[in-house]
């Protein structure tokens, strides 16, 4: 199966690597952009990130390093699991391990995300992600793999959680059939992929319609207000601290403490002045200039007006 068919596929059930999403507790994706992966049309296939290639490319470095770390033994299993009851949910696992009722999942993480790894805790998303393999699969206990930073290996034994298995299930059949099959989106949320969606639903505009927005707005304006004040006030804090540290570099490029290296380099860039090339070469302006059409969101306040 080639790539784009492979991710059209994918969007047909909700997978392990979905589940944390879904349920709250992954830091890099939401509900949300989960709900859009299902129900837009893919067309194309993006470029892979790097992570997600290297993670590809040591899957069978980890795979071998738990056999030798463990003295069992695992093979591939390509086929693609679709649960008896909800064919909603599916599976692609890593490993089966031989000999056991039992699925291994292999992973690598930077070193910044070493700290996940110190405990007997597992990661709340690779946890979730191993239990909806048990379930699918029927597999009594799964295993999981992590390469940390090139330099450290883990590996752990995660039992079945019947009682957890149980709420998983619930909140995967809940967003599939109220929110994919019905394709209603899920509350939204800070995501770009949440402002897309709103900047190509809503791209079109009525400049002479206007609404009394619900009283709750109110306090959602001042909130959002108070916000993006802190925020201001954050940011001015950091490039504080910035500036000083560039005050303190001076002319050197690198500089370091016992826990960090700080560099502020030279870059050279080429960019195009478009008011002198609109001064200069006004037909050649008017050829390359695209014109593009947004909306812009502003607030004022009414009293202050006043």
């Amino acid at each position: 199966m080639d790539k784009l068919k492979w991710l059209q596929e994918r969007q047909k059930g909700i997978g392990g690597s979905d589940v944390g999403a879904i349920m709250g507790v992954n830091k890099w994706k939401t509900p949300f952009e989960i709900y859009l992966e299902k129900t837009e049309e893919i067309q194309e296939v993006n470029e892979q990130s790097e992570s997600a290639y290297w993670g590809d490319q040591f899957e069978e470095v980890v795979a071998k390093e738990f056999e030798k770390r463990t003295g069992k033994k695992v093979r591939r299993d390509r086929r693609h699991f679709q649960h008896p009851s909800y064919p909603f949910m599916v599976a692609n696992i890593d490993r089966r391990v031989v000999g056991e009722n039992a699925v291994l999942e292999c992973k690598t993480a930077n070193q910044f995300l070493a700290k996940e790894w110190e405990s007997e805790e597992i990661p709340a998303s690779y946890l979730l992600q191993v239990q909806h393999y048990l379930e699918v699969t029927g597999a009594e206990k799964g295993y999981i793999a992590v390469l940390i930073g090139g330099q450290r290996f883990v590996w752990k034994e995660i039992p079945r959680d019947d009682e957890l298995i149980r709420i998983i299930v619930q909140i995967e059949k809940d967003f599939w059939m109220e929110h994919v099959e019905k394709r209603i989106p899920p509350a939204l949320d800070g995501s770009s992929a949440a402002e897309k969606y709103l900047s190509e639903k809503y791209k079109g505009s009525n400049s002479e319609l206007s609404i009394d927005l619900k009283s709750e707005y109110t306090e959602k304006i001042d909130k959002l207000l108070e916000l993006k004040n802190t925020i201001k006030q954050l940011e001015n804090q950091a490039k504080e601290i910035e500036n000083n540290i560039k005050n303190e570099l001076g002319e050197a490029e690198i500089g370091y403490t016992p826990q960090f290296k700080v560099s502020w380099k030279a870059v050279s860039s080429n960019r195009i002045d478009s008011k002198l090339l609109k001064e200069k070469y006004p037909n050649v302006y008017k050829k390359v200039c695209k014109e593009s059409m947004s909306r812009r969101f502003t607030i004022k306040n009414l009293k202050e007006e006043n």
